[in-house]
């Protein structure tokens, strides 16, 4: 699957780091599609169905864990991968994203663009091979 194919749908609430990983992601060839809140994710996550989903945990009118549960709850985005980009560390954060079947988690603050990257084309090519 080409790059131009890919759909990536990111959902965070902060403004400037949303625009950051359209640019980035967009340069490299990537369809992207932004939410700014839960409840615009899952609602985009059904219509859009995208390859893949950056999720933030912190949002507005529905929690990331909301929406992770709700898209795994639905037959129709219980396949796509998310990655959790998150300022919650915990530990107990962690675990509870995974079981929820995140397919990866990212700590925003320890976290530089280009890993976050790599971990976005990692996860592609596990789900995607």
């Amino acid at each position: 699957m080409e790059k131009k194919d890919i759909k990536i749908l990111i959902v965070e609430d902060d403004t400037m780091l949303n625009k950051i990983y359209q640019t980035k992601l967009g340069i490299l060839g990537y369809q992207v599609a932004a939410a700014f809140d839960g409840e615009e994710g899952l609602k985009k996550m059904e219509s859009e169905v995208p390859h893949l989903v950056m999720l933030d945990l912190m949002l507005p009118k529905k929690s990331g864990f909301e929406v992770l549960e709700g898209a795994k709850g639905n037959l129709k985005t219980a396949r796509i991968p998310v990655i959790i980009l998150s300022n919650l560390g915990q530990e107990s954060d962690m675990k509870h994203a995974m079981e929820l079947g995140a397919a990866d988690f990212l700590v925003k603050s320890n976290i530089k663009l280009e890993a976050v990257i790599q971990k976005v084309e990692g996860v592609l090519r596990k789900f995607y091979p």
